[in-house]
């Protein structure tokens, strides 16, 4: 049986070799991973309290529109971000928490957008939907940087989408 591969740090596409980053770079693109990383665990930790506390503004206002009972949507989506929070702060996990973290933001900015919710729910000047779409962009961030980790994780289940060796 052939030797499985080292583990992936994520940051391959980085290297000096295939044109990327030189050492300092890859350092550069590390910090910004963590420090993206930590801002979607403190968001969405940090949410986890208003969720868990009872009803909320948005939640009451989402089931009265799409018919769904308040307190299993809004423990389901409290359940997913506590999920992401802990596996992007997983260096082994990051890239897929961060790919689920951009899911579940992209849901969230989709309902502020196309639901009676709205931009502003709480009038002060559309904050949450602002943080919804910075943490979406700190996960769209660690997505791009680590996408040769996601590549491969997608090519073990589904292995046409392995990403592919260049000939020697």
């Amino acid at each position: 049986m052939p030797a499985s591969p080292a583990p992936s740090s994520g940051f391959e596409g980085t290297s000096t070799e295939s044109g990327g980053r030189s050492g300092a770079g890859h350092r550069v693109l590390r910090i910004l991973c963590w420090a993206a990383a930590l801002w979607i665990a403190y968001e969405f930790l940090w949410y986890l309290q208003y969720k868990l506390a009872g009803q909320t503004l948005i939640f009451d206002r989402l089931s009265d529109w799409s018919g769904i009972p308040e307190k299993p949507f809004r423990l389901f989506v409290a359940g997913m971000e506590f999920v992401a929070a802990i596996l992007v702060l997983i260096p082994r996990t990051q890239a897929l928490g961060a790919l689920f973290a951009l899911g579940i933001m992209t849901g969230a900015i989709f309902f502020h957008l196309f639901t009676p919710l709205g931009v502003d729910p709480y009038e002060d000047g559309g904050n949450l939907f602002k943080e919804a779409c910075f943490t979406s962009g700190m996960a769209a961030i660690i997505v791009l940087i680590r996408r040769n980790e996601l590549r491969a994780l997608a090519g073990h289940v589904v292995p046409t989408l392995a990403p592919r060796n260049a000939a020697p």
